[in-house]
């Protein structure tokens, strides 16, 4: 109690129980970030904090980008200032997070995030009080709110090139952690010891993958170790967390990129187990369905086009689909049932992994459901499918799966035609349809609440987001 008590009378800034370091500082001369290339809110942010008597600085990935010429999709700034003290500088801003308190600052649109200096939390510490961070058995950091100095904050940091800091006012850099180096370097790197700092949070991982891909730098030798034997604790991570991970692994545009370095360091599998199993089972159809997938989802990116998760998470478990519906159908239950089944289960067992929310996890299944509908086009039922609206992800879907090098009997040409066609040619190819099916050498005709499909990818994949 006495304890507590002393500690309350204390700032709320931890005094660092190591050596503080010297950061390397550049001067104005020695980078190219200008005053002119930063958001005017987000300096006013740290000119704010700065005459209220606190450090601030910009931070992390807006100062990186700089660096490489890259224009920042948003700014950080990093204080000395508490939350609660932040906050009574803004009447504007608005404190958020449990696990890690920040400061949104609202500027009409833009956001400025600012966030306390924070410090590395001591092991066995966690019962010191209630404003220090707590671990998990595996050395997971539950909460992380101790805070600390500048250089504290730099030290706590994951990778180098992430603990960079402006400051607007003097237009110099501060490097705490060689982050300039590995950047003319490009590579990724971990402060500290990789093994600790992937068990303190393993979602350092994928941000290793992640910024990897995105900069198109490698992982060094030493962060990437420990990769492939610390993958299994993204298993403890929340699924509501991953979810958002995945996101970001996968809609920022560099998708195909990622995918490749998830294979590689073993990461795909506690993410998206089925995805990794059908990998596995049939990996060169796997390998086409994903890349081509992720590729058309970085283009439409890139063109400022609208992608999806449904039609990601849709493409991404595709291929684990046929394998169990075949299982069921050989437990004696009928095709439609037996797909629909297992397309529930399937979209259960991942939603215990990464979190799909109703709103994705719905259009999914329509998404799967187009794919058994789309072979049945007699009579009305083609134009109502036109009328359907997941007709056009559901056709985006049919021709990512033909060109992943399903034969689906040109059934995506057909599609194509008709949507190109007049009334008069629209009804001529239903004719020709149905003069088909009656042939004398044409297969019967499956009855009723039969599989269409002939057959089906043998693993799984993902693709882009249909319009």
């Amino acid at each position: 109690m006495l304890k507590k008590f002393i500690q309350s009378l204390r700032s709320p800034l931890r005094r660092s129980k190591h050596p503080r370091s010297t950061p390397e500082i550049l001067g104005n001369s020695q980078h190219a970030m200008r005053r002119t290339q930063i958001s005017r809110n987000a300096i006013n942010v740290v000119e704010r904090l700065q005459k209220a008597g606190y450090q601030a600085y910009l931070v992390g990935g807006c100062v990186r980008d700089l660096l490489l010429g890259l224009e920042p999709k948003d700014f950080d700034v990093a204080t000395s200032a508490t939350p609660e003290q932040v906050r009574a500088e803004f009447r504007n801003a608005r404190v958020i997070g449990r696990r890690f308190k920040l400061v949104h600052v609202h500027f009409g649109r833009e956001i400025i995030e600012v966030a306390t200096f924070r410090a590395n939390h001591p092991q066995g510490d966690d019962d010191e009080d209630s404003n220090q961070a707590s671990r998990n058995e595996s050395g997971r950091i539950l909460r992380d709110n101790v805070y600390g100095s500048l250089e504290d904050d730099a030290q706590r940091r994951d990778l180098t090139i992430n603990a960079l800091y402006y400051d607007p006012a003097t237009e110099r850099v501060l490097d705490y952690a060689q982050g300039v180096k590995d950047i003319d370097n490009q590579q990724i790197r971990l402060i500290g010891d990789p093994t600790q700092r992937y068990q303190e949070d393993p979602v350092r991982m994928l941000r290793a993958v992640r910024f990897a891909a995105k900069l198109g730098f490698s992982i060094e030798k030493h962060s990437a170790e420990p990769i492939h034997h610390l993958a299994h604790l993204l298993r403890d991570i929340p699924s509501a967390r991953l979810f958002e991970e995945v996101l970001k692994l996968f809609l920022s545009g560099y998708g195909e990129r990622t995918f490749d370095l998830l294979v590689e360091y073993d990461l795909l599998a506690p993410l998206f187990p089925a995805s990794a199993a059908a990998l596995k089972r049939d990996p060169e159809y796997t390998e086409n369905l994903i890349g081509l997938a992720l590729a058309n989802t970085d283009k439409r990116i890139a063109e400022g086009r609208p992608v999806t998760p449904a039609f990601l998470f849709a493409a991404m478990l595709w291929p684990a689909l046929p394998a169990r519906v075949a299982q069921l159908q050989e437990r004696g239950m009928l095709p439609i049932p037996a797909m629909q089944e297992a397309a529930q289960s399937l979209i259960t067992e991942q939603c215990q992994r990464t979190a799909i929310p109703k709103r994705f996890s719905m259009p999914i299944r329509e998404i799967w459901d187009m794919q058994e509908r789309l072979p049945r086009r007699q009579g009305k039922r083609a134009d109502l499918l036109l009328e359907n609206p997941r007709f056009r992800a559901g056709y985006d879907f049919l021709l990512l799966r033909e060109d992943a090098g399903e034969e689906l009997d040109g059934l995506g040409d057909w599609w194509t035609d008709y949507q190109d066609a007049n009334d008069s040619e629209r009804r001529s190819m239903i004719r020709d349809l149905v003069a088909k099916d009656d042939a004398p050498d044409a297969p019967r005709k499956r009855r009723r609440g039969g599989s269409r499909r002939k057959r089906g990818p043998k693993t799984e994949g993902a693709s882009p987001a249909g319009e």
